[in-house]
């Protein structure tokens, strides 16, 4: 699996290091986790705007189906029933993500293509 970071210029984003953290490592583990063996992740940084930095992980992966969507960032929800806890986790990781880009006031939304992969963005405030 390939990861790729592009990074741009973007300001320092106030707020719990530690949640941020954890928001960017939830969002590479689904995108690592939910791939294909010789897939590509890319972690994208950058200024969006005066007032804004732009977060984006983008997978090649299974992607997530349409009617999934709307409950990904529930808590326990987790796409594929069938697998494990061990090999799918316990489905906090989105609610966990969601919780902390909203206690920085920022804004998370999702695209996904079944087969072609999936893009998390994530707005937050500067």
């Amino acid at each position: 699996m390939r990861l790729e970071l592009q990074e741009g210029q973007a300001p320092p984003v106030p707020g719990d290091a530690e949640g941020l953290e954890r928001l960017v490592l939830n969002l590479l583990d689904n995108a690592i986790k939910y791939n294909h063996p010789d897939g590509q992740v890319i972690l994208r940084l950058a200024q969006e705007d005066d007032r804004h930095v732009l977060l984006e992980v983008s997978d090649t992966g299974t992607g997530i189906p349409p009617e999934s969507l709307p409950r990904i960032f529930e808590r326990f929800y987790r796409v594929d029933k069938g697998r494990s806890r061990d090999e799918g986790g316990t489905g906090l990781g989105l609610a966990i993500v969601k919780h902390v880009v909203q206690a920085h006031g920022g804004q998370v939304e999702v695209e996904s293509r079944m087969g072609k992969g999936t893009t998390f963005r994530v707005k937050l405030p500067v």
